[in-house]
């Protein structure tokens, strides 16, 4: 591994220590209220790709949330939350590397939680979307004009944060427990052939899987192969005319993947 490979694990590891020792504490609340409105806000995203209406957003102080909608897919809609949330962790750890990517994941952020105020938000979600928006923003603005790197650092505890909260909540609210309003007996209710516990399993195990994933293309992008590569160039596996994915002896691009 290279120098700035070993930083980013150090970092991230550092991080996930971090947060498991004080998860829980009043110090990382703010975080596990992020954490819910990516659940709501993955919930609501769902609603609107299979074409359903999303009436409202809300995140209360007791770390619940809920999001209205009407029409939509529920195969889909129900199990986002959960899933979502883990993959909007796995997204900011992805891209936490380059400058530019983790530029795009805080501004894709900000837009989120601005566009989620349209749709009748309570107190808690306005003051809380409003503080991270014009935090996230501040970061933005530091890191082109102040001072870098400062934003990595940001979107990546974001990630490093939202990914494992995501794989706690399920854990603790579909495995350990089974609550009837729970989104794991919502599923139960339309499929009884999975148990809730069944369907928290299986999205716990996706969402370590996401986390992981996250972690492993992260590092890719910060290899030597990928040192001047754009983003898409680098896990294509072209860089300079040569293929950086080798398996069984076979060299592959992604595209190649993709038409395979």
């Amino acid at each position: 591994m290279n120098e700035p490979q070993v930083a980013f694990l150090c970092l991230y590891l550092l991080y996930i220590a971090i947060i498991l020792l004080f998860q829980h504490t009043l110090l990382l609340y703010p975080f596990r209220l992020l954490t819910t409105f990516l659940h709501e806000l993955s919930h609501a995203i769902a609603c609107w790709i299979t074409c359903g209406d999303v009436r409202s957003i809300r995140v209360f102080e007791n770390e619940g949330g809920v999001t209205s909608y009407v029409g939509g897919c529920r195969v889909l809609i129900i199990p986002a939350g959960y899933v979502g949330a883990a993959l909007w962790g796995s997204v900011f750890v992805m891209f936490s590397g380059g400058r530019k990517t983790a530029t795009g994941a805080a501004g894709l952020l900000v837009a989120m939680l601005l566009l989620s105020l349209c749709y009748a938000p309570n107190r808690t979600m306005v003051y809380l979307n409003l503080c991270y928006a014009i935090v996230t923003s501040v970061c933005i603005y530091l890191e082109w004009k102040v001072f870098t790197p400062l934003l990595n650092f940001v979107v990546l505890f974001y990630g490093a944060f939202v990914g494992v909260h995501a794989i706690y909540d399920t854990y603790s609210d579909t495995i350990r427990r089974s609550i009837l309003q729970s989104d794991a007996y919502a599923c139960y209710e339309i499929c009884p052939c999975c148990l809730p516990r069944c369907v928290g399993v299986q999205w716990a195990i996706l969402n370590v899987v996401l986390q992981v994933l996250a972690v492993w293309i992260a590092m890719v992008q910060l290899s030597e192969e990928c040192e001047d590569a754009g983003w898409w160039e680098c896990m294509n596996g072209v860089v300079g005319g040569n293929d950086l994915w080798d398996v069984d002896g076979v060299k592959h691009t992604l595209e190649g993947w993709i038409h395979w």
